[in-house]
């Protein structure tokens, strides 16, 4: 398995990751305290979108690295891979 993400790309998914990690974590306090189910939602949406975030930039980086490499390689198997992942993200 491949993985090469740039240092920038990197950062940005890692940040987003993080960042999630710990509405999650917060979410769970909110359960815990009781707390207004709609609050715990809007919550939950917006830890959701920063793991959609971070996939996407994780998936940016494949497209522009190993995407790009395997295309030079005459491999082209790394599409497949790609088209069922999106296929997963759309829900397909």
């Amino acid at each position: 398995m491949e993985v090469l993400l740039l240092d920038k790309n990197q950062e940005v998914a890692v940040h987003n990751l993080k960042t999630a990690r710990g509405q999650i974590d917060g979410i769970l306090k909110m359960i815990e305290d009781e707390r207004y189910c709609i609050d715990i939602s809007n919550q939950i949406i917006s830890a959701q979108s920063l793991l959609k975030k971070a996939n996407l930039t994780i998936l940016k980086n494949h497209l522009n690295s190993c995407i790009k490499n395997s295309f030079k390689d005459d491999e082209y198997e790394k599409i497949e891979e790609v088209s069922k992942i999106i296929e997963r993200i759309i829900g397909k």
